[in-house]
């Protein structure tokens, strides 16, 4: 008797071992492929050359509770908790120092970037050259580059997360109050003051104190369906109260008909969306955990997270070129009016366009996701975290107002974070032993 060939996807969940959580795997995929359709849908492009970066939001206040559901950003803090944690520990288990396991974060996150900047490094030059408008190359560049912020905020808590793992395993959930208090405080100073550069240390103090959440739900301190409703009762208590008494605007994605954004400098109520966005999910966790024992959903969401940096920072790419080539081409699938009837009908069109070019950039830059194994022997501390810091300072820049200004290209901040890892030693030159 024959044994019956198995699927492709059989053999990938055959493969997976029983101690795997695919649920932080799905909630990962979910949440970038949410993302990757929000910022396709709220940019708002017309056929007379206007491209807004958040025009829906911008015109349209109705669509500002709809944030609470598509800013996701709190998942991937979320999942990454659980996911650094996870990783640390079997680190330590392992007799791995800090530094090589910080090196090893840094080459899964920082050498799938390289291309994308490279890429706009070369587009840049090309169309200062032929005399493209700074101002259309500053917004372009800005807009194709706005995921790194991301990347940005979670490279800075993953240098800070085997820290955050002591606090918490010592403090449990006062080292999230503490650090969500903390917040507050730079929140009241910032916005008191309309200073909104003194807000940027709430990209660490908010992010991290937020990821402890997937340290407890690892550590089973989120078990049960009580404790999830109080995380989900706790969120949304809190972000009734700052929004509805507070000065935070409803919209929890950046909009220029606000004056406040709760997401550039991030605020405070971000760790309250957060808690009631994983409160939502963790209840969901048993069925979603039976879900994805059937072999083609799993195979699926497998296949999202291989290529994850991937989608994530090309999708705006594809955005913004495939807005400028239908601009040159005179305006062509541009007229319909944003929000209107005709809009909303070609959005789905919009997004399978744009969903075939992101894809053929996956396929092209997909392989910088899986760098080469690196066998070289732990690096001084200090190499790592310079090349942490340098390629947020550099993405910082550059995800709030692109490579291009007033007087042209800025090459230093494209520059910083491919430096930065060459300096850490992230990237392997040919022929480096260190």
């Amino acid at each position: 008797m024959t044994t019956p060939r198995l699927s492709r996807a059989q053999k990938v969940d055959a493969a997976t071992p029983d101690s795997r959580n695919r649920v932080v795997d799905f909630l990962r995929a979910a949440a970038i492929t949410v993302v990757v359709l929000g910022h396709w849908t709220i940019v708002a492009v017309d056929a007379d050359g206007g491209i807004s970066p958040h025009g829906v939001l911008d015109t349209a206040r109705w669509t500002h509770p709809l944030t609470w559901i598509f800013q996701v950003m709190p998942i991937f803090f979320l999942v990454g908790g659980y996911s650094n944690a996870l990783s640390w520990r079997s680190a330590r288990r392992k007799g791995v120092g800090y530094a090589q396991w910080l090196r090893t974060r840094l080459r899964r996150l920082g050498i799938p970037l390289l291309p994308l900047l490279i890429a706009w490094l070369v587009i840049s030059v090309i169309a200062l050259a032929a005399g493209a408008p700074n101002t259309a190359l500053q917004l372009a560049t800005q807009m194709a580059l706005v995921p790194t912020w991301f990347l940005a905020a979670y490279l800075l808590v993953i240098v800070v997360a085997p820290p955050l793992l002591v606090l918490w395993e010592r403090f449990a959930w006062w080292s999230i109050v503490g650090g969500i208090a903390l917040a507050g405080v730079v929140d009241a100073v910032s916005i008191g003051l309309d200073q909104p550069l003194l807000g940027y240390p709430n990209y660490v103090l908010v992010w991290a104190s937020f990821h402890q959440v997937g340290f407890a739900w690892l550590d089973g301190r989120l078990e049960g369906p009580a404790r999830r409703l109080a995380l989900v009762g706790i969120g949304a208590v809190g972000l009734a109260l700052l929004v509805g008494l507070g000065p935070y605007p409803v919209s929890m994605i950046t909009s220029g008909a606000d004056e406040i954004s709760n997401s550039s400098p991030t605020r405070v109520t971000m760790a309250f969306l957060g808690m009631l966005q994983a409160g939502l999910v963790l209840l969901l966790e048993r069925p979603l955990t039976a879900l994805l024992r059937r072999p083609r959903l799993w195979f699926v969401t497998v296949l999202v997270n291989q290529r994850i940096m991937t989608w994530f920072l090309w999708h705006l790419t594809a955005l913004v070129g495939l807005s400028h080539l239908l601009l040159a081409l005179g305006g062509i699938g541009l007229g319909p009016a944003p929000l209107s009837g005709i809009w909303w009908a070609t959005r789905p069109l919009w997004a399978l366009v744009l969903l075939a070019l992101t894809g053929v950039m996956v396929l092209v830059f997909g392989r910088f996701e899986d760098p080469r194994e690196d066998d070289r022997p732990a690096p001084p501390l200090w190499r790592p975290i310079l090349a942490a810091v340098l390629v947020c300072a550099g993405l910082a820049v550059m995800a709030d107002a692109g490579m291009v200004g007033p007087d042209g290209l800025h090459w230093i901040w494209p520059l910083l974070p491919i430096l930065g890892m060459i300096a850490g030693g992230v990237i392997r030159l040919r022929g480096s032993r260190a």
